[in-house]
């Protein structure tokens, strides 16, 4: 087993919350409540009829939870909504706080992946050991690649991580997975973009950032 690849990261001044960030707080929260009161629910309803099928609650839930993050993305067009509510299904999963878009990380992501159009090549936008935001980044080769594909990779990591010992499995990657799900994010913001070649680049930002050095996601 290895210590997580990640380094300690400082947010970006410039990324503290703004006005309308601050007038969203009492909605953010009360979606949250929405959420937790509606699967809360379906789970109590399930343990108490043994008859009702798993598969139901699973619909119910991820219903739920694309409400949610329908209402945390006001505004939003199709694919930044996918990177949300993929992202939020994976959260959901440990019981952390649903993200929120965020304007300026998508800005942030679409000027990086209009970098990476010209090469698709598989690069952060921070130099390695100075990261400013969390960031996870994919590429597909082939234009079809979504942002669900991307985050179904990222989560996919899960399966190398130990929790007990706040490793990865040695010669795997788990950090894309561990900032997905980590307790203090709560802004996220990505793009996608098809590349010279025809290959797909996509890249997320989060923030806070998570991955911090000695500490566990949730």
């Amino acid at each position: 087993m290895r210590a997580l690849q990640s380094e300690r990261h400082k947010p970006l001044p410039s990324l503290a919350i703004t006005p309308t960030l601050k007038k969203m707080r009492p909605q953010l929260l009360f979606v949250f409540i929405h959420f937790t009161i509606l699967t809360t629910s379906s789970i109590l309803a399930t343990s108490q009829s043994p008859s009702l099928a798993e598969k139901p609650l699973k619909r119910v839930d991820n219903e739920t939870i694309y409400k949610v993050s329908k209402q945390l993305c006001w505004g939003c067009l199709g694919e930044s909504l996918q990177f949300l509510y993929a992202h939020n299904l994976v959260r959901a999963a440990k019981w952390e706080l649903p993200l929120m878009w965020d304007f300026q990380l998508e800005k942030y992501a679409s000027w990086w992946a209009g970098i990476r159009k010209a090469d698709c090549k598989l690069q952060h936008s921070f130099p390695e050991y100075d990261f400013k935001l969390g960031e996870n980044i994919y590429w597909g080769s082939g234009s079809t690649w979504t942002p669900t594909d991307a985050v179904s990779v990222w989560a996919g990591e899960e399966k190398y991580y130990d929790y007990a010992q706040n490793t990865c499995q040695e010669g795997q990657m788990c950090g894309h997975y561990t900032q997905i799900v980590w307790k203090t994010t709560r802004r996220i913001g990505c793009a996608r973009v098809v590349c010279d070649d025809g290959d797909v680049f996509m890249t997320c930002n989060y923030d806070p950032p998570g991955n911090y050095v000695g500490e566990r996601p949730y």
